[in-house]
């Protein structure tokens, strides 16, 4: 077993919020805690994948969820269908509290004092702080004015919004009203949005005028006129002037103002006497069968966001999840595996297109003062979001491991130019998280702090795998499977596997599985996503190890996993050694098919491509160091066959190299949905290269 990193003081132990459930639960039958070691928490664990009736009831009690559990005898029932979860009843998945109600933005909103709620920043620096008493007001004031515009549960309403505080306030409106929330980040292009929006046919669009990334102005309003004209379901497209402060919506249809749509359906609705916004929300079902809504008439199921899959291949996938799945895991995820508590303060650096923009927001509903950052995350200094950390007095820092890497790569050390004596946990996902990057924060950050990578994804708005505030901290490892998490790991065989890398797995129900994908009446396109691979278990697209120390390892996603001499190899195998060389900023790795094409009756070599720093050009003496480094690190089979630089890497808008994308131009076949893409561009420096014809 390797030496941990960081281990947690017995005090901070005690205090965490893990060991107050372990009692917690150990008090209502669950298993004993005679002491709080590594072995408490994994009999936790196992009893929570066990008992999930049991578990998830205690979860929604000690995470205080507002709503109604029934009434007593049969009607506080946790799940319908949980003890018989083979094929094909997980792939319908169990109905979760099915006698239970509650509204998402109650919960979110309920408190409501004078503390600080959310705390607004861009490359400018600090914009403004809403206490959670003017964020309930504002929700209050935005849900009275749509209910007058006609939104009722079911409604789609969207948002393509810079990461700023009427992003949250528009979602609380909208879902406090029963509509279905679904947003995506400004830099989407106006097909990106269409292919998104289009599909789910929304009845009001939140924009903003513009907004500013790495220096540069973006004025959104010439792709909004192409929106707005394009996806006819929209009644209203209300724009905050973020950037101006009078922004001409000439010729975006069924363009307003922020403020000027607010005082326009305030006025119907005091003309109809309609309900006074302190009025508490509506509460409606969580869970159960989701059924496309119809116009006037509420689904079984209640859904609250829509969320998107990457689209690289194709339209994205619209993948609906529930009001009640989504707040029982968040809550879960940030009081008991990020130790979050009211006197926190929390970050994660994301955009509204990204889940972390969704999770973070859950953070209102611990009380704590939730800090949101739109621009760049290294402009206009590489010390911006560490600035923010001082001032705000931020505890929990999220961020991606691309952002870590870069910050190495550039030499900086914050813990020499910044107060980061409150900085308890840094979370980090969006890929792989490096060995180095692991030695980076504790070297050149903090000594003291607990280092979480996590992973889960869109697919289930939450993590399968995560940190866990009462363990050790191992390099290159995620902590351990989340509390009611049955995740494994398998071979292709469908048999599970230890130390060796396989297919990440779930093999019992979740509340935050999607309740369905829209547009998908017979389930059939939900099935082949999850359940085809391995029926009656949900395979989740990661290739992936479990460790002696019963972390985690994940390789990268199965589909862009290498084959040469049909052994696979995970991406971030190679980009964890390759990285490490201070000329190399970036990388990406794709098998290229040879000698007899598709891999049918030949084999996969593996092409490494490589961004440089500045002025640098790769020459025989930098390849055959890249060479050695991989095969003295690793093995011989991940040495790639070619190396061949280039001036950009394609990422997609959530920050994920793309390598699909660049596996697909270098074999001369389309890429699908280019707007999925953040830099498009970047796809031309793969065409027809010449070193790729011998």
């Amino acid at each position: 077993m390797s030496e941990a990193l960081w281990t947690p003081s017995p005090e901070r132990v005690i205090k965490a919020n893990m060991t107050e459930f372990l009692r917690y639960v150990e008090e209502r039958g669950g298993p004993p805690v005679p002491d709080y070691s590594a072995d408490s928490y994994w009999q936790l664990h196992e009893w929570s994948v066990n008992n999930p009736e049991r578990f998830w009831s205690l979860i929604w009690r000690f995470c205080g969820i507002v709503g109604h559990r029934g009434t007593g005898g049969g009607a506080e029932r946790v799940g319908i269908g949980l003890d018989n979860m083979g094929p094909p009843e997980m792939e319908k998945g169990p109905r979760w509290f099915p006698d239970a109600s509650l509204n998402f933005a109650e919960n979110l909103l309920r408190f409501t004092d004078d503390e600080p709620a959310l705390a607004s920043w861009n490359e400018e620096g600090h914009q403004r702080t809403l206490t959670f008493k003017e964020l309930r007001e504002s929700v209050e004031t935005l849900a009275l004015a749509l209910s007058a515009a006609g939104v009722v549960p079911g409604d789609r309403v969207a948002g393509w919004l810079p990461n700023i505080p009427e992003a949250v306030i528009a979602m609380l409106a909208a879902t406090s009203l029963g509509a279905i929330w679904s947003s995506c980040s400004p830099d989407f292009g106006a097909q990106g949005v269409m292919d998104r929006f289009g599909q789910i046919e929304p009845k009001i669009l939140f924009a903003a005028d513009g907004y500013l990334y790495n220096g540069k102005e973006i004025d959104l309003l010439p792709r909004l006129r192409q929106i707005a004209f394009r996806i006819q379901s929209l009644e209203h497209v209300v724009v905050t002037p973020y950037r101006k402060q009078m922004p001409d919506l000439d010729g975006v249809r069924r363009g307003t103002l922020w403020s000027r749509f607010i005082a326009a359906q305030w006025g119907i609705a005091t003309t109809r006497k309609q309900t006074p916004p302190d009025t508490p929300p509506r509460r409606t079902p969580p869970h159960g069968v989701f059924r496309t809504p119809v116009e006037g008439k509420p689904p079984e199921t209640h859904p609250l966001y829509i969320m998107y899959s990457s689209g690289t291949t194709g339209l994205p996938k619209c993948m609906v999840h529930s009001a009640g799945g989504t707040l029982i895991q968040h809550l879960k995820e940030l009081i008991l595996h990020t130790d979050l508590k009211r006197e926190d303060c929390i970050f994660y650096y994301t955009t509204c297109g990204w889940m972390m923009w969704n999770w973070l927001v859950s953070a209102l509903g611990v009380g704590v003062k939730t800090v949101l950052y739109d621009g760049a995350p290294l402009s206009p200094s590489p010390d911006i979001l560490w600035k923010m950390v001082d001032q705000e007095g931020i505890t929990i820092f999220g961020t991606s491991a691309k952002y870590l890497a870069l910050l190495e790569k550039s030499g900086a050390e914050p813990r020499k130019n910044h107060d980061l004596s409150k900085v308890k946990a840094i979370l980090s996902t969006g890929s792989p998280l490096a060995h180095h990057s692991f030695d980076y924060v504790y070297k050149k950050i903090k000594a003291d702090v607990h280092l979480a990578s996590i992973s889960g994804g869109s697919d289930i708005i939450s993590c399968f795998v995560l940190g866990n505030p009462i363990l050790p901290v191992y390099r290159g490892e995620i902590q351990t499977p989340g509390l009611g998490m049955a995740v494994d790991v398998f071979d292709d065989r469908g048999r599970p596997v230890r130390l060796i890398p396989g297919e990440l797995v779930c093999t019992r129900p979740f509340p935050s599985m999607p309740i369905a994908f829209w547009d998908d009446p017979d389930g059939a396109k939900y099935k082949a996503a999850y359940f085809d691979h391995f029926p009656g278990v949900w395979r989740h697209g990661d290739w992936a190890e479990i460790t002696r120390n019963r972390g985690y390892i994940i390789y990268g996603r199965s589909d862009a996993t290498l084959n040469p001499g049909g052994v696979r190899i995970g991406t971030a195998e190679i980009y964890r050694q390759v990285e490490q060389l201070p000329e190399v900023v970036e990388s990406v790795a794709v098998g290229q098919e040879i000698d007899g094409g598709g891999g049918s009756s030949g084999d996969v070599r593996i092409v490494l491509f490589v961004k440089l720093q500045p002025g640098l050009s790769l020459d025989d003496a930098l390849s055959e160091r890249i060479a050695s480094r991989l095969r003295e690190n690793t093995t011989p089979l991940h040495v790639p066959k070619k190396i061949i630089q280039v001036e950009d890497i394609p990422r997609t808008i959530s920050g994920k190299i793309s390598e699909l994308a660049v596996r697909e131009v270098i074999h001369g076949r389309p890429v699908k949905n280019t707007e999925a893409l953040a830099n498009p561009q970047a796809l031309r420096f793969y065409e027809r290269l010449e070193e790729l014809r011998y």
